[in-house]
């Protein structure tokens, strides 16, 4: 009797103290997750991305087609239209600098991909490599698909120890798929600018993550990315990836704007996440944007002055690292940076206004992240029209 007495006072703390773990690791936020996706509808799903992009992306099928943005230098002349903004020639020297531009990438992508000048004896096996090479490190993208998910595949697998703290095994399999599409399209300077906001976008999630796991506003899963993140956030990128690649217009666009719409989405989720995590964190007071009414932290719409200051910087690191590489222009900077901020207050009223309410249970987080950067690539890409004059 005295066993059973000291055996249930022994058992019982562990039980309870089990119990508040489970509540500590259980946000009241998070709601019962749906029922999951198969792996083989993952692998479908992947299957069919790549399909798409692969079918509708003439770069891909065609690579001798280049965006005009190369890099391209014009000795003694005028450089305006190389960076989208108005020239200060005429016109007609505008449109044959384009024309020359779009000829002479055309003839060295002809060169790097023409197989007569590989000579596989001798030292034929070294200059494979170097075309290889120029290929797949080419400055306007347009990569062929199988090399770019051949780097993909290698580059994810080294980095999988990293990686796999930061996305689910499922989020893992989506993002080579996106990876692979954006190295193909855009090249080193597309791909190495979304891998920069995956990490930015992680390190600030961490941002004092303990203390947001205890008040049950932490993201879940330890802040690890599945497939839902993945699209969530960057789907709106990989359809401004394909047509930029498509040459030197698109739908009557010029392929820049496309450009500048992609830096624009990725700048507007990290300047999201920056106000959301920031907010969290160190938020003092926060408020529904739309009524000014004192809310919790982690509420639906909730703003906070240290989370706007945060979705600011934020939203200017992806366009100056984007200018670093010459994807876009110091104008495309500031457009990019103002399009991310009103797109991320924009987010935060339809977070306040429709997300979660009856009626409206189709509108997931995942979904306001796509519309929210659609938001943030529109802006800048009308901005792009209208005030930058990239016709």
């Amino acid at each position: 009797k005295r066993s059973t007495t000291i055996s249930t006072k022994t058992i019982m703390p562990t039980l309870v103290d089990k119990k508040q773990n489970t509540m500590i690791h259980s946000p009241k936020h998070q709601r019962p997750s749906r029922a999951k996706m198969t792996l083989s509808c993952h692998f479908l799903l992947i299957s069919a991305i790549l399909f798409m992009t692969t079918t509708t992306t003439s770069a891909f099928l065609n690579p001798i087609v280049s965006p005009r943005r190369a890099m391209t230098t014009i000795g003694g002349g005028d450089v305006s239209s190389q960076f989208g903004c108005s020239p200060m020639t005429t016109n007609s020297k505008s449109q044959s600098f384009k024309t020359n531009t779009i000829i002479s990438n055309k003839k060295r992508i002809r060169s790097t991909l023409n197989p007569t000048i590989l000579n596989l004896s001798g030292g034929g096996g070294m200059e494979l490599i170097a075309t290889a090479s120029q290929s797949l490190f080419s400055y306007a993208g347009n990569v062929p698909l199988w090399q770019a998910f051949a780097l993909n595949a290698a580059l994810f697998s080294a980095l999988s120890p990293k990686l796999f703290k930061m996305l689910t095994p499922e989020g893992f399999a989506h993002s080579v798929a996106l990876g692979t599409c954006l190295w193909a399209s855009l090249g080193w300077r597309g791909w190495t600018l979304c891998v920069l906001y995956l990490f930015l976008g992680q390190a600030v999630t961490k941002v004092r993550f303990e203390e947001k796991e205890k008040m049950g506003i932490a993201e879940g899963r330890g802040g690890r990315r599945g497939p839902e993140n993945v699209w969530g956030s960057a789907a709106t990128a990989l359809i401004c990836a394909a047509c930029a690649a498509q040459g030197a217009t698109f739908f009557n666009l010029n392929s820049d704007l496309f450009l500048l719409g992609y830096v624009a989405s990725l700048s507007t989720k990290l300047a999201d996440t920056f106000a959301s995590e920031i907010g969290k964190a160190y938020g003092k007071t926060t408020f529904l944007i739309t009524t000014f009414e004192k809310v919790e932290p982690g509420t639906e719409g909730a703003v906070s002055l240290e989370g706007t200051l945060a979705a600011m910087v934020g939203g200017l690191l992806l366009p100056l690292y984007g200018l670093g590489v010459d994807l876009i222009t110091p104008g495309g900077v500031v457009v990019a940076t103002i399009a991310a901020f009103l797109a991320t207050n924009a987010e935060s009223v339809i977070g306040a206004t429709i997300q979660g309410k009856a009626g409206f249970t189709w509108m997931t987080n995942e979904v306001v992240n796509f519309v929210n950067t659609l938001i943030g690539a529109s802006i800048a890409i009308s901005s792009g029209i209208f005030i930058l004059n990239m016709v």
